[in-house]
């Protein structure tokens, strides 16, 4: 495996599980089961989560927005985050001890209550429909404030680094409070849905060359006429429409591309604002395989020249699909980039053990740079267990080189 000493085996987590473990005990806990980094959420949004170990409640509804360590508010410009009421600094508990490593992953322009508090921030599709959840990289404001975001949590604690999820525009289908429809989903729509046209795609993309206003009046009419049909599309032919317009339309693919610059645009920038010892790891995509990554401004190679590597979600029923989504990322990436692996130790993914850690074994052979397993409290302590046996060798039970 790639990494030479500095291997990784991270665990995500949230401040309101950890917070009800007792410290020493936990990391015992996690030393056992191979894992030699906590990956806790700094900033989060608002989720209904069922709990199968919480000893103080079953089900937990947290603070949508919020991040979870004491943010200097002076370090920041018009958009300030919104610290969680809770929740004390459970980084910091973990951040200063010298028998676990700490990545604080952050997910940073999904925040609903920093939409609504700054409207002109936000996503807005061809209509001008303000998608409250997801701010807009290319708005400056929205820069600043992800920018500051990052180098205050590396600044504030000796974490080891921060893994960044949603740096870019989020896709329409999103799980949003209560989304409903009566019409059928398909990638076509879903993707038409998604692009934003707020002024400040509009500004950008037009002084890169591209007639964003005419862009955005063909999408508006694409998706009102397919709205006024007297069907839906299943979705198979709703792809073969978005391929036959990514070929037939060279704005939409223009735009496209240039929506990639800009989130490429804004993790550089992250990356030259953090302290330089601090890894940035960046989650491209949660789509499903990672070559999809482009709906939301994900240049697979840009970004992990961008930042220190990849940290990418492999979340697949089989081990086969795992292994061809890492092998076509990095194909993509070239063989430099470290491309870390986040695998699921359990439903939906993994119906037993032997195939997660098949899963294990088979990415590892891959070259994977490291693994992170998602997630300490969403999963059964016996799904733990399995974790603590896929990083170690049977014969003898050394874990698995690094």
């Amino acid at each position: 495996m790639q990494g030479g000493t500095n291997r990784y085996h991270g665990l995500y987590a949230y401040a309101w599980d950890v917070a009800e473990q007792a410290p020493d005990r936990l990391v015992a806990e996690l030393q056992g089961w191979g894992i030699d980094t906590l990956c806790l959420a700094a900033g989060y949004h608002a989720g209904k989560f069922i709990r199968p170990h919480g000893s103080q409640g079953r089900v937990h509804f947290p603070e949508d927005g919020t991040v979870y360590f004491p943010a200097r508010p002076e370090r920041y410009g018009r958009i300030k985050p919104r610290q969680n009421s809770q929740s004390g600094d459970i980084i910091g508990q973990y951040a200063t001890r010298t028998d676990i490593a700490v990545t604080a992953w952050t997910v940073l322009l999904h925040n609903t209550p920093l939409g609504m508090a700054h409207p002109d921030c936000v996503a807005r599709n061809a209509f001008g429909d303000p998608y409250w959840y997801s701010l807009c990289p290319a708005n400056p404001d929205v820069q600043d404030y992800a920018t500051a975001l990052c180098a205050d949590i590396a600044d504030r604690h000796p974490v080891r680094g921060l893994v960044l999820e949603t740096p870019g525009w989020l896709p329409y289908q999103h799980g949003y409070h209560h989304e409903f429809a009566l019409i059928a989903s398909n990638p076509w729509l879903d993707a038409n849905l998604g692009l934003c046209f707020c002024d400040h795609c509009i500004a950008g993309a037009t002084r890169a060359g591209i007639p964003a206003s005419a862009l955005r009046g063909r999408i508006a009419q694409r998706i009102d006429a397919y709205l006024r049909a007297s069907m839906d599309t299943p979705a198979d032919i709703g792809q073969r429409w978005l391929e036959s317009d990514l070929v037939g339309d060279p704005d939409l693919a223009a735009f496209l591309r240039w929506r990639c610059t800009v989130v490429t645009l804004l993790v550089q920038r992250i990356r030259a604002a953090m302290r330089p010892d601090a890894e940035l790891f960046i989650i491209p995509s949660v789509r499903r395989p990672s070559a999809a990554g482009w709906l939301e401004g994900s240049d697979l190679p840009a970004l992990a020249a961008a930042a220190d590597g990849l940290e990418v979600c492999f979340y697949e029923p089989a081990w086969n699909r795992a292994v061809a989504d890492f092998g076509e990322v990095r194909r993509r990436v070239g063989p430099g980039p470290a491309i870390r692996c986040v695998l699921r130790p359990g439903p939906p993914d993994a119906a037993e053990e032997s195939g997660f850690a098949r899963t294990v074994s088979e990415l590892d052979q891959a070259g994977a740079a490291g693994f992170g397993f998602y997630n300490f409290g969403h999963v059964r302590r016996a799904n733990l267990d399995w974790i603590g046996r896929a990083l170690h060798h049977r014969t003898g039970g050394s874990t698995i080189a690094s």
